[in-house]
């Protein structure tokens, strides 16, 4: 699977410095997104350090006899262990960081992360940082944030489009990394196909703009950077009123392509 991605942060209209952060790993195919609070600064360092963690546990354990800090969960392939593991240590550094340092108390970080390997994505997340797709025209929303507006949802399954944008608490996350010393990751797995495009973005892109809206610039174009750029410039002429991050990988089959 070929994979073409661009990336664009920006601070927003609103805010006076940007505490979101995103990274990527070429040879694991590993992207990640991270939207850091807290007081000050310590917002960014959560988010900065979540992405770091993840990155140095993959690159430690490339080598297959490395000691792993928590233990595999048998009902997760080797693969999902691996990511889900990288990020509950990112969850202990910061909340362990958090707690020895008083600049750095109540500092956490949402985060969400997807690695291809061969025909299939692995999407792991904690917090309200999302991962869309879009596959013939249609966007859909993979992640599911933790939020009180889903808990409420759940509990309300008829509730309506109005009483959900008028719902008082949406910006309330119910889980983020560095809350307490463990933490439950999601993850799912999905397949891959060939013209693909995933999305992973901070809540300052989706709280702002439509799912259709994502769905317009998404298939306006096929250039990447100006997909990316478009997103950002949209979340801000709506208002900004957080910082953006956006993250958009491309995937084509070049083996079916070559024999086309």
């Amino acid at each position: 699977m070929k994979i073409r991605y661009a990336a664009k942060t920006d601070v927003g209209m609103k805010r006076t410095h940007n505490e979101d952060y995103f990274s990527l790993m070429e040879d694991e195919q590993l992207f990640i997104v991270a939207d850091g609070m807290g007081g000050h600064s310590s917002g960014e360092v959560a988010s900065r350090l979540a992405a770091e963690t993840v990155s140095e546990f993959y690159q430690r354990t490339k080598d297959e006899d490395a000691t792993w800090p928590y233990k595999m969960d048998r009902s997760l392939s080797y693969i999902e262990n691996r990511l889900v593991c990288g990020i509950k240590l990112a969850n202990y550094k910061i909340y362990e960081t958090a707690s020895k340092d008083i600049r750095f108390k109540g500092m956490g970080t949402t985060i969400v992360t997807c690695l291809i390997n061969g025909d299939k994505i692995y999407i792991a997340h904690v917090g309200d940082s999302r991962c869309y797709r879009l596959r013939n025209g249609v966007v859909e929303q993979i992640t599911r944030d933790h939020s009180l507006l889903e808990d409420y949802k759940d509990a309300k399954p008829d509730m309506t489009a109005e009483e959900e944008r008028n719902f008082p608490h949406k910006n309330v996350i119910t889980r983020a990394l560095g809350m307490r010393d463990t933490v439950q990751v999601d993850i799912r797995t999905e397949e891959v196909m060939d013209a693909d495009l995933f999305l992973l973005c901070s809540d300052g892109l989706s709280g702002m703009i439509t799912d259709e809206h994502i769905r317009q610039i998404l298939t306006a174009s096929d250039d990447l950077e100006k997909s990316v750029a478009e997103l950002v410039d949209s979340a801000n002429r709506a208002g900004g009123t957080d910082n953006i991050t956006t993250l958009v990988l491309q995937c084509s089959n070049t083996e079916k392509k070559a024999s086309a």
